[in-house]
């Protein structure tokens, strides 16, 4: 086991207010986290920092070994796997699936005039099939569903075998069937003793998939509570964080939280 993320008092400063507020988290190997809060909490301006997409304007940020302010970030990137709303508005609507995976290894969207390897072409290949989406590698991008471009970015957020994967909200937007395929092919992915350390930021405790370890709670750009997932999702910490009477519930792994009474 070792420390692929580090973060010490963390704060991230945009239009003159923190959105992320002196935040200090540590991920390990071998853990599965989910990051919770509402709207506004700073979930996704943190994950960018743990993916080496943006600086912290203070403190510090170990990703991978690594310091953010004294690495070179296109070495590092390829190590981290990502995927966000953000990369997939960068991926060209006419690209084919397969290249959307492929050009992970040279972390672009868009292929243009990189050379790859047969082994890179083979694997983007291999995990299209693991995601069962290997019948779609032809197609484009922009005529995949919602859950089906979902898919394909998480397949080319792990192309590159990362040693930490980070996904903002890859449940959003989708419909129950498509959520819980998508959740199904998570959940056996984290289950895995050969997956990468993994951080996931959702709205909602019913997209936690089975499989996950440790949860990260935040209101304001502050963590609330932080640690393993049933000290954290309860009716008492998100319901002082939403400002709710809560009951959440677990059965088999997996979260529910409705408002009580």
């Amino acid at each position: 086991m070792s420390t692929v993320l580090q973060l010490t008092d963390v704060s991230v400063v945009r239009g003159g207010s923190p959105v992320v507020d002196g935040v200090s988290w540590s991920v390990q190997s071998d853990e599965r986290w989910v990051v919770l809060g509402p709207n506004g909490a700073g979930k996704t301006s943190l994950l960018q920092v743990a993916a080496a997409q943006s600086h912290p304007s203070s403190g510090t940020a170990e990703v991978l070994g690594s310091d953010l302010g004294s690495v070179d970030l296109f070495d590092l990137r390829p190590r981290i796997g990502f995927a966000s709303t953000t990369v997939a508005r960068r991926i060209p609507a006419k690209e084919k699936v397969v290249d959307v995976v492929l050009t992970a290894a040279y972390s672009v969207t868009g292929r243009w005039n990189e050379e790859y390897e047969t082994v890179d072409v083979r694997r983007a290949h291999r995990v299209l099939e693991e995601w069962n989406l290997d019948h779609l590698a032809d197609r484009t991008f922009g005529e995949l569903s919602d859950g089906e471009q979902k898919r394909v970015q998480i397949a080319r957020s792990v192309m590159t075998d990362p040693e930490l994967l980070l996904l903002d909200e890859p449940a959003a937007s989708l419909d129950l069937g498509a959520r819980e395929e998508l959740l199904g092919m998570l959940s056996g992915y984290a289950s895995s003793d050969d997956s990468p350390a993994i951080v996931m930021v959702t709205h909602h405790v019913e997209e936690i998939p089975r499989g996950f370890t440790h949860a990260l709670l935040l209101d304001r750009g502050h963590v609330v509570a932080a640690g393993l997932l049933d000290e954290v999702v309860t009716a008492e910490t998100l319901g002082a964080v939403f400002s709710l009477d809560l009951t959440v519930t677990s059965a088999d792994g997996r979260y529910a939280a409705r408002a009580a009474g």
